[in-house]
């Protein structure tokens, strides 16, 4: 077992890491690939790790990451410029805006968010969801953080709190919890504050911090004046829905069909974020290319212009993978489990306060979950009168706090929405935390009226 000195040396090097992360990028401009790099050495060799396996860790985490990374960026990525340059984007604010008036956009953004987060990752929905965002905040000269602010805010509640995301289900999975009452439960507590949160803090950052539209993140600029006609409306929404909707139907094939049936193996292979973004995209080939008047080589010229820039957000992304998992070989997540346990509070406190401390560690919500399950499972089964469905949720509510820069979803949130590393501290960060720590009180008073 880790001495207490070591596990404090730990804690210690991995706080000074995160803290150099942040003053290389945001002092010194740095490169936050090359920054990830640093900090991941730094660590490694603080905690006494051979320098090979300090590459290894690194290497595999960026592998692990880029593995489903990559493939969802390269697609989302030319999805999203397919419907940029047709008009679609345009079509879709257009639309809202004569429905709602700018007045009721970021709530009706929070909705949209939490609905299409149900089955998606929250890559996926941001690359789903970004171009629309760019486009009604253009149409409408809305400040870009409030719509951004409610989108993120409902994509992040949805992947934390409700399954059958990952990380919700390997908890149910390890605390023998009930699936049907954890959906229940989730979406009670977690719907009204996203609604909340999303629409509250939308107004509070677009007063404080202006963030210029630019390109769009690549996705919703409309640079072409090639096409003959837009698509329309109706075609649009079904198109962006097109791997939503596949993902849903995986989701209720695994209710109605048993393990092992021959339409489930199909509703999983279509379901599965790979196939269901190519489905969408080449279907997006038509929808957005050939039906509104774009010829072959315009579309093959469209999805070759934005592989580029995506390269450098799947960079950072990767490396983000790479510094999780250096963190996570080093021993620091364990270390923060062990200084934990100790802790004399209701299982659900406890829950929440150790997921908290391996997210600030190890960044992914999903292995926070996880790993905060596994070490809650004697508890929860040595607590008579636990209610377990909570328990998850009150880890899921956890690993939603204190997203920094070794999270994916941070730079995803950094690059998408044109905010530096300061602006996403002080913005998506901050937003998290309050969604988290308002989760764990609903949690708690949930559990006092059960």
């Amino acid at each position: 077992m880790p001495s207490l000195s070591h596990n404090a040396g730990l804690l210690l090097a991995a706080g000074f890491a995160v803290l150099g992360l942040i003053v290389l990028v945001a002092r010194f401009k740095l490169h936050a690939f090359l920054a990830l790099i640093l900090a991941s050495i730094f660590v490694g060799l603080c905690s006494g790790m051979e320098l090979p396996k300090i590459a290894d860790a690194f290497k595999e985490g960026v592998g692990a990451t880029l593995g489903f990374i990559a493939v969802v960026v390269g697609l989302g990525t030319m999805l999203g410029k397919m419907l940029a340059e047709s008009g679609g984007a345009t079509v879709v604010a257009h639309t809202f805006v004569r429905w709602l008036g700018p007045g009721r956009l970021p709530l009706a953004m929070v909705i949209v968010a939490f609905i299409v987060g149900l089955p998606v990752f929250f890559g996926v929905g941001i690359l789903l969801l970004v171009p629309i965002v760019f486009g009604i905040a253009r149409e409408t000269k809305l400040p870009l953080l409030a719509l951004g602010m409610p989108m993120v805010a409902g994509l992040s509640t949805s992947h934390c709190l409700v399954p059958p995301h990952v990380g919700p289900m390997v908890a149910i999975e390890k605390l023998h919890a009930d699936v049907g009452r954890t959906i229940l439960y989730s979406i009670l507590i977690g719907f009204p504050i996203a609604l909340m949160v999303g629409v509250w803090f939308a107004k509070w950052t677009a007063a404080k911090i202006r963030v210029e539209l630019g390109d769009g993140g690549v996705l919703a600029g409309e640079q072409s004046t090639a096409r003959t006609r837009s698509p329309g409306f109706g075609i649009t929404v079904f198109t962006i829905a097109l791997p939503v909707l596949l993902m849903l139907l995986d989701t209720l094939a695994r209710i109605l069909w048993p393990e092992g049936s021959g339409w489930r193996a199909v509703t999983t292979f279509a379901g599965s974020p790979l196939v269901s973004m190519t489905v969408a995209l080449l279907f997006s080939l038509y929808s957005f290319g050939g039906a509104c008047g774009f010829n072959r080589s315009q579309i093959l010229k469209f999805t070759e212009e934005c592989v580029g820039p995506a390269a450098s957000i799947m960079l950072v992304v990767g490396a983000g993978g790479g510094f999780s998992k250096v963190l996570d070989k080093a021993g620091v997540a364990q270390a923060i489990a062990d200084a934990a346990s100790g802790l004399e509070v209701s299982p659900l406190l406890l829950g929440w306060i150790v997921a908290v401390l391996i997210r600030v560690a190890v960044g992914s919500a999903t292995v926070t979950i996880t790993m905060t399950a596994a070490m809650l499972a004697p508890i929860a089964d040595a607590t008579p009168g636990l209610n377990r469905e909570l328990l998850v949720i009150a880890l899921g509510a956890g690993s939603l706090v204190l997203s920094h820069l070794n999270d994916g979803g941070f730079w995803f949130v950094k690059e998408y929405l044109n905010l530096t590393v300061a602006q996403t501290l002080k913005t998506w960060t901050v937003l998290v935390t309050v969604i988290g720590v308002l989760a764990l009180l609903l949690t708690l008073l949930l559990d006092l009226v059960l």
